[in-house]
C-alpha cells in the first residue's frame, strides 16, 4: 500500500471516529445521564456513608470532580478534556449481597479509574463497568443512538468507535492520539510533592500574608465572646473561611449588644455554628447560619427546656449501660450529619424500651470500657474499624446480647489498636512540627490515623525547605485554600 493510499485510509477512519463521537456525545443529554447514573448514585451517594467520615468525604470530592467532568463534555464546542482518575467506595446495593456479609465487613469497597472518554455515553459506561454495576437499563439509550446513527448520512452508519491497537510507527506517522500513551500520562497527572510546592507555594503565602488581619480579628471576637458570656467553647461544623467566620462572630456580638439578655442562657454551653439552628446530641447550641436573629433569640428562650431533654438522655444512657454490662452510648459528631437532641432522645428512649421489655443476662461490668452508637436505619449490629459498636435501634435484645458478648474480645484489640495510632499520631505531628517549621499540620476528618502516620513519615524523609512557615492540612487532593493554607494528599508522590 502506497503512502498516499494509507493516508487515504487513515483520514478515512479518522472522520468516522470523529463522526461517531459526535453522534453519541449528541445523543446523552444531562438528564439522561443522571438517570443512566442512578445505580452508581445510589451506591456512592455520601448520605449513604454517614458512619463513614473518610470514605463520605472521598465520594464527596469525587462526585464533584465526576460532575465537572461530564459538564464539560456538554460544554458546546469541547472536543477533549484532561484524563481523571477518580476513587469511589461503592456500597452493596443487593439484599442478597447483605444477607451474607460478615457483621465485621463494613460493607463497601473501593474502586479507582480513570476517566478518558470524550463523549457522555461513553463516560457513562465506564463508570458504570468500573464500579461493578448492572448496564442493562443503557440498552434502550443505545437502541436509541443506533436509530439516530441510521438516519444519519451513510458514511455515519459505523459502529460504535472502538480503537484499535495500531503500531507506535502508525500514531508517529498519521499524527493521532496513542490512547495506551493517554492512559500512561493519566496516571502522571498528578504532580510530585516538591513540584507542586514549587508551583503554589508563593499563591499560599500571599494568601495567609493578606488573611493575617482577619485572622486576629478572628481570635480577638471568639476570646471575647466565650469570656463575656461564659462559653465552653465557639466551633463550626463546616470548614469555612476566616472571613466567614468572623462575619458570623460578629453577628452574634450585633445580637448580644442588641438584646444582651438572651445570651444569658449560652452560659456554659458550646456554641457551634451551623446549617440549622437546635441543640445537637452532644448538647451544644447550633446558630443556623443562614437564619436570622429573631430565629437565633426564638432558639437562646428555649434552651432550658432544650437542657432539660439533654439531662434525660444522659439519664437514659446511665440506664441502658447498667442493662448491656457497662457499655457506654455515645455520639460521634464527626461521623455523620449532625443528630438533633430530640432525634437522638427518641432513639435512646425507642431502644431502652426494647431492652426492658426483654430480660438480659450480662453482668454489670462484663462489658465496661466498651462503646456503641445507635442508628435508625440499620439493619443489623456491626462492629467498627475504631472499636465501636454500631447498634440498630430496633436491635431484638437477645441477638444483641450474643453479638456483644461474641465480639467483644475483637472490640477490645480494635480500641486498643485505635489508641495506639492516636497516640503515635500525635507525636509524629509534633515532630513534623518542629523539624519542618511548619505553622500548622491537621487533617481531614476523612484521612485515617495510619494514613497520616504514613504521609508525616515521608515528609520528614524528604525535609523540603519549601514547607517552612505552611499551614499544611493533609487531605486525599492537592489544593491552596482562600487562606493560605495548603492541602496535599496523604499519599502524595515523592
Amino acid at each position: 500500500m502506497s503512502v498516499n493510499a494509507l493516508l487515504r485510509c487513515t483520514i478515512r477512519l479518522h472522520r468516522k471516529h470523529v463522526t461517531t463521537h459526535l453522534v453519541h456525545q449528541r445523543s446523552l443529554s444531562g438528564a439522561e445521564a443522571v438517570n443512566a447514573l442512578r445505580p452508581f448514585y445510589l451506591a456512592v451517594h455520601p448520605d449513604f456513608f454517614g458512619q463513614y467520615p473518610r470514605e463520605r468525604d472521598v465520594n464527596e470530592n469525587s462526585l464533584k470532580r465526576l460532575n465537572g467532568y461530564l459538564e464539560n463534555l456538554q460544554k458546546p464546542g469541547s472536543h477533549s478534556v484532561q484524563p481523571m482518575k477518580l476513587t469511589f467506595y461503592v456500597r452493596d446495593t443487593k439484599e442478597s449481597s447483605d444477607e451474607q456479609q460478615d457483621p465485621l465487613i463494613s460493607g463497601f469497597r473501593s474502586v479507582s479509574f480513570i476517566l478518558h472518554t470524550n463523549d457522555v455515553l461513553s463516560t457513562v459506561m465506564n463508570v458504570l463497568t468500573s464500579c461493578c454495576l448492572p448496564v442493562d437499563h443503557m440498552k434502550g439509550l443505545k437502541a436509541s443512538t443506533s436509530k439516530e446513527t441510521s438516519k444519519s448520512p451513510p458514511e455515519a452508519q459505523v459502529p460504535f468507535y472502538r480503537p484499535i491497537k495500531w503500531d507506535k510507527s502508525y500514531y508517529t506517522f498519521s499524527g493521532f492520539r496513542d490512547p495506551e500513551q493517554e492512559l500512561q500520562q493519566a496516571r502522571r497527572v498528578e504532580p510530585t510533592l516538591s513540584l507542586w510546592l514549587r508551583n503554589n507555594e508563593p499563591e499560599a503565602t500571599k494568601k495567609y500574608s493578606a488573611s493575617l488581619p482577619r485572622r486576629e480579628e478572628l481570635k480577638r471576637l471568639q476570646k471575647e465572646l466565650c469570656h463575656k458570656f461564659n462559653l465552653a467553647d465557639i466551633r463550626w461544623q463546616r470548614n469555612w473561611g476566616v472571613a466567614h467566620r468572623c462575619c458570623q462572630l460578629q453577628s452574634l456580638v450585633r445580637l448580644s449588644q442588641q438584646n444582651p439578655e438572651a445570651l444569658i442562657h449560652l452560659q456554659g454551653h458550646t456554641v457551634v455554628f451551623a446549617d440549622q439552628s437546635g441543640m445537637n446530641a452532644s448538647g451544644h447550641v447550633m446558630l443556623g447560619t443562614m437564619d436570622v436573629h429573631n430565629q437565633w433569640i426564638k432558639l437562646l428562650e428555649q434552651l432550658p427546656s432544650y437542657r432539660s431533654l439533654h439531662h434525660q438522655t444522659d439519664w437514659l444512657k446511665e440506664r441502658i449501660s447498667l442493662l448491656l454490662g457497662g457499655t457506654q452510648v455515645v455520639h460521634m459528631e464527626r461521623l455523620g450529619p449532625v443528630q438533633p437532641i430530640t432525634e437522638h432522645y427518641s432513639s435512646l428512649r425507642s431502644f431502652h424500651q426494647s431492652l426492658m421489655s426483654q430480660r438480659l443476662h450480662l453482668h454489670p461490668r462484663s462489658l465496661q470500657g466498651l462503646t456503641m452508637l445507635l442508628e435508625n436505619d440499620r439493619s443489623r449490629p456491626t462492629l467498627h474499624e475504631m472499636g465501636h459498636f454500631i447498634i440498630p435501634t430496633n436491635c431484638d435484645p437477645p441477638q444483641l446480647q450474643t453479638f456483644l458478648q461474641n465480639h467483644a474480645p475483637e472490640a477490645r484489640q480494635r480500641i486498643q489498636r485505635k489508641n495506639q495510632l492516636q497516640a503515635e499520631e500525635e507525636a509524629v505531628v509534633k515532630l513534623c512540627l518542629r523539624s519542618l517549621s511548619l505553622r500548622s499540620l491537621t487533617k481531614e476528618p476523612s484521612v485515617s490515623s495510619s494514613q497520616m502516620i504514613l504521609c508525616c513519615r515521608r515528609l520528614l524523609e524528604q525535609h523540603s525547605p519549601l514547607m517552612q512557615g505552611l499551614l499544611i492540612c493533609v487531605s486525599h487532593f492537592y489544593s491552596v485554600m482562600q487562606d493560605g493554607d495548603l492541602c496535599v494528599p496523604w499519599d502524595w508522590k515523592s
